[in-house]
C-alpha cells in the first residue's frame, strides 16, 4: 500500500440481491487486507458473510472506523447505503453485481482498479437527494428521502388521484393521474425513464416531474430547478388516500386534504468514480445505444 493512500480505512456493504455478491465481498475484503488497508463490514452485511470472522461495525458508526464505503451489488444496494453515507459525510464507491449499474460502475473482477481509486486516482461527483414531507395543517408529520425519485401514487391500484401542483408558491396545474414521479438527474435513468421522462445529466441542478398516465394527454413531463419548492395538494375529490415513496424503499401515507412539500436535501451524496469514468459511455452501454461513426 502506498504511504499515503486517499482512503486507508474501508467499510464494505452489500445485500444478497444478485448472485455472487457475498463472494465478491469476501474476495474484496481479503484483497484489501492483504494490501494493508483497514477493512470492516457493515454489521448487517457481516451477518451474511459468516462463517468467516470479520470486523463488524454498526451502520451509524461507520464514520468512526472508515474513510469510504464500498457497496457491492446493484444500484438498489447503493440506494440503500446512500443515506448511511450522507448522514456521516462518507464517500461511496459502487461495485456492480447487478444488471444495469448506472451508479455501481466498478467491475468486481478488476480489484487493482478499485485499489487505484483508493490510492487517490478518482473523480468525486456530488449527487443531490429529494426530501418529501407530508404536511397536516402546516405541520410535517412524516417524510421520505430519495436519491433517485419521490413518487406519488394512489392507495388503490384501480384509482386515479386528483392533486394540484405549485412551484415556489405559483400554481402550475391540476392533475388527474395514476401518480407523479419527481426525479433527480440520478433517477432520470430509473423509474422516470420508463414513464417517458427525459434523461438529465448528473451535473444539472434540476428535477423532472413526470405524470403517470395522466387523464389529460397534454400533461407532459416538465423540468424545473432543483432549488424549487414543490407543493402537492391532495384534492378533497379523491375517494382514496395516496402514498409518497422514495427510491421504492420506504413509503408514507397521505390522506385526503394533506399536502406534500418536496425540496432538495441540503447534504449531497459523495459518489466516487474512477478517473476514466464517462457518463455517456455508461448510457451507451446500459441503454444499448449505437455508437456514432467517426
Amino acid at each position: 500500500m502506498p504511504p499515503n493512500p486517499a482512503f486507508k480505512r474501508i467499510a464494505l456493504m452489500g445485500r444478497q440481491r444478485q448472485n455472487g455478491t457475498y463472494d465478491t465481498l469476501i474476495t474484496l475484503h481479503d484483497y484489501l487486507v492483504d494490501k494493508g488497508y483497514a477493512v470492516v463490514f457493515e454489521k448487517e452485511t457481516a451477518e451474511h458473510v459468516s462463517p468467516q470472522k470479520v470486523n463488524a461495525v454498526a451502520s451509524d458508526e461507520l464514520s468512526q472506523t472508515s474513510d469510504i464505503i464500498i457497496v457491492v451489488g446493484g444500484d438498489g444496494s447503493l440506494l440503500h447505503a446512500a443515506q448511511i453515507a450522507i448522514d456521516q459525510s462518507l464517500p461511496i464507491l459502487g461495485v456492480n453485481r447487478g444488471r444495469l449499474g448506472f451508479l455501481t460502475d466498478m467491475h468486481p473482477n478488476n480489484l487493482p482498479k478499485i485499489e487505484e481509486v483508493l490510492n487517490g486516482h478518482y473523480h468525486e461527483e456530488p449527487r443531490f437527494l429529494l426530501r418529501a414531507e407530508v404536511l397536516k395543517k402546516e405541520e410535517a408529520v412524516a417524510y421520505v428521502e430519495g436519491l433517485n425519485e419521490v413518487v406519488l401514487f394512489p392507495s388503490d391500484v384501480a384509482h386515479m388521484i386528483d392533486f394540484d401542483i405549485m412551484i415556489n408558491q405559483q400554481s402550475v396545474c391540476s392533475l388527474r393521474a395514476d401518480g407523479l414521479i419527481i426525479a433527480t438527474p440520478t433517477g432520470s435513468t430509473a423509474y422516470a425513464l420508463s414513464g417517458g421522462g427525459p434523461i438529465l445529466h448528473p451535473e444539472l441542478n434540476a428535477v423532472a416531474m413526470v405524470p403517470m398516465f395522466p387523464h389529460t394527454l397534454t400533461n407532459r413531463p416538465i423540468v424545473v430547478s432543483a432549488d424549487s419548492h414543490i407543493l402537492i395538494n391532495i384534492s378533497h375529490q379523491n375517494t382514496c388516500d395516496a402514498y409518497a415513496s422514495a427510491d421504492g424503499q420506504r413509503r408514507v401515507q397521505i390522506e385526503v386534504g394533506d399536502r406534500v412539500h418536496i425540496h432538495k436535501k441540503s447534504a449531497p451524496l459523495r459518489l466516487i468514480h474512477p478517473l476514466d469514468y464517462s457518463y455517456f459511455d455508461t448510457l451507451r452501454a446500459k441503454l444499448h445505444w449505437q455508437k456514432g461513426h467517426a
